[in-house]
């Protein structure tokens, strides 16, 4: 089966502390938005201790266009995505022109040509890379570009796939939207790029990390629950309070199905690498599926030093476990996304 051979992760220069980034949402939103002050205890009930964010605090409370911020996140996006590809490469010891594929996963920016070619073309890597762009899967987007990426080394066994995620999310705040869902996403999400490198059974396979089985499923009538809404400032955030309550009614169901189809039940599951989403979205994991212990520690741990990255979150708690140690048996992945969906990846650890 495919195999995990390397992750890499970016720490980005401009971490900041969670409290300044309350104090500047505080004088930015409150003269215009009454709840402000109502709503601020939001900052503090996230559990975030540090947002990963691609620019200075003070840029956020300057003036600036959505072309400006697009412009922003090409330029970022590719520097970065460049770092963390190097770094992968350097991690594996391949040659730069063994990658065959390349999946690039963003929701947060838009650019044509995607930046998966800009990565090409600025590395100098093989021109006949397979390219797939994969765009607008937010916060299920590292689990389910995870899963694409191990289709394609199980297709072909000499395949070396790169898969980068990268979320500028803080370039997407839109400052003259006063809703209650951009003053509360202004408390939660972050920016993150991450690179990883599958690859197929025909390569030596030293740390055992496998690729199992995936799943993806789209909850009918509930394509409003997350996403964006597409305007001249930007991108509008959208995100319901009904996203636990959708994690309490199916999750549990969900995973059951899906690991019994391989012959196992949630006691066979060692390693948890969930999209952590915001505290109500980790509370309503350990309530509903009822795991002994703190089964989300690792998860738990990226969202308070992060936040929430979107897409690349997933593989920022990816690189922690292979960083620190699997525990020998199966490990899970998942995130929750627009649509409102779920993606699950079986990885086994030998």
């Amino acid at each position: 089966m495919p195999f995990i051979a390397a992750v890499a992760k970016v720490d980005l220069p401009y971490k900041t502390d969670q409290n300044e980034v309350k104090q500047q949402a505080l004088e930015m939103f409150s003269k215009n938005f009454p709840e402000a002050n109502r709503l601020i205890f939001a900052f503090d009930n996230t559990e975030i201790k540090f947002r990963n964010f691609c620019k200075p605090l003070t840029y956020y409370s300057k003036p600036n266009t959505f072309e400006e911020r697009n412009n922003e996140y090409i330029q970022i996006a590719l520097d970065y995505s460049v770092q963390a590809v190097e770094e992968c490469i350097a991690k594996t010891g391949i040659d730069k022109n063994d990658i065959t594929d390349i999946l690039f996963v963003s929701t947060t920016g838009l650019a044509t040509p995607s930046l998966d070619g800009m990565i090409i073309n600025k590395m100098r890597l093989n021109p006949h890379v397979n390219r797939s762009p994969l765009w607008g899967l937010g916060c299920g987007g590292g689990v389910s570009g995870m899963a694409k990426a191990n289709t394609v080394a199980k297709a072909n066994p000499d395949a070396v796939v790169l898969l980068v995620a990268v979320e500028l999310c803080s370039l997407t705040l839109i400052k003259s939207d006063y809703s209650k869902s951009n003053f509360i996403g202004s408390s939660l999400f972050s920016d993150g790029i991450a690179a990883v490198i599958i690859k197929g059974d025909n390569h030596s396979n030293n740390d055992n990390i496998n690729y199992v089985a995936s799943s993806s499923k789209l909850y009918y009538d509930s394509l409003e629950v997350m996403g964006w809404d597409f305007q001249d400032t930007g991108f509008k955030v959208l995100f319901s309070k009904d996203i636990p309550t959708f994690i309490n009614e199916h999750i549990k169901n969900d995973i059951d199905e899906f690991l019994a189809k391989h012959g196992l039940q949630m006691s066979d599951i060692k390693n948890f690498i969930f999209h952590p989403g915001g505290k109500k979205v980790l509370d309503a994991y350990q309530e509903a599926l009822g795991v002994e212990g703190d089964f989300l520690k690792t998860t738990r741990d990226v969202m308070n030093n992060y936040g929430n990255m979107s897409s690349a979150t997933v593989l920022y708690v990816l690189e922690k476990f292979m960083r620190e140690g699997f525990e020998e048996g199966y490990g899970l992945m998942l995130s929750m996304g627009p649509g409102f969906s779920s993606e699950m990846v079986l990885l086994k650890v030998s």
